[in-house]
């Protein structure tokens, strides 16, 4: 679908140049001279390269949809991790490079995560917001070192590093954000 080029928002998938793209950014500009366009950041899905590029209001742009579907993270094998479409039982497999180490980590038997295809070749994988993490190792509290609000470094068990509260210790599990790798809160049990 053609859309104009003032019309772009973060988060559209966009055909250009030969790639697909996602807006990151997109800023309206109206110059004192000439007419307004919008300032755009995106980022192509395939090899992550970033580009600024100026739409005006009559330059046309192809909006690409993404098809979006629900997998489960299976297991991983060597340099290959397995996920299975939840409804078709059909099985994908993606190099660990594609995925990225920062989510590969993440990543835990049987999680569910959403795999965005085009034209049935998968480019994008999104996580859940957060995971549960189980803490294995952590530093000892030091005493009175609770006058500022101070976190202590701890090992998860997927060997992450994160720095948690100083009244928690080994064991406790936790939830962490997948988008920034912080410590959120304690987990429900």
């Amino acid at each position: 679908m053609k859309i104009n080029g003032n019309t772009i928002k973060p988060g559209m998938v966009l055909s250009h140049d030969g790639g697909l793209w996602v807006c990151v950014k997109s800023e309206a500009v109206k110059p004192g001279k000439g007419g307004a366009f919008a300032q755009c950041e995106l980022k192509n899905l395939v090899d992550g390269r970033k580009l600024n590029e100026r739409f005006r209001s009559d330059d046309k742009v192809e909006q690409i949809f993404l098809d979006r579907k629900e997998q489960t993270f299976l297991y991983a094998e060597g340099e290959e991790l397995v996920f299975m479409d939840i409804e078709t039982y059909e099985q994908t497999s993606l190099s660990r490079d594609f995925v990225g180490e920062d989510q590969v980590r993440f990543l835990q038997d049987g999680m569910q995560v959403q795999l965005q295809f085009h034209e049935e070749r998968p480019i994008g994988i999104t996580l859940p917001d957060y995971v549960i993490l189980t803490i294995v190792e952590a530093d000892a509290t030091v005493k009175g070192q609770t006058a500022a609000s101070s976190y202590k470094p701890a090992k998860a068990d997927n060997g992450m590093r994160i720095l948690i509260p100083p009244y928690m210790e080994a064991g406790e599990r936790v939830l962490v954000s997948t988008e920034t790798g912080e410590y959120m809160r304690r987990a429900d049990t």
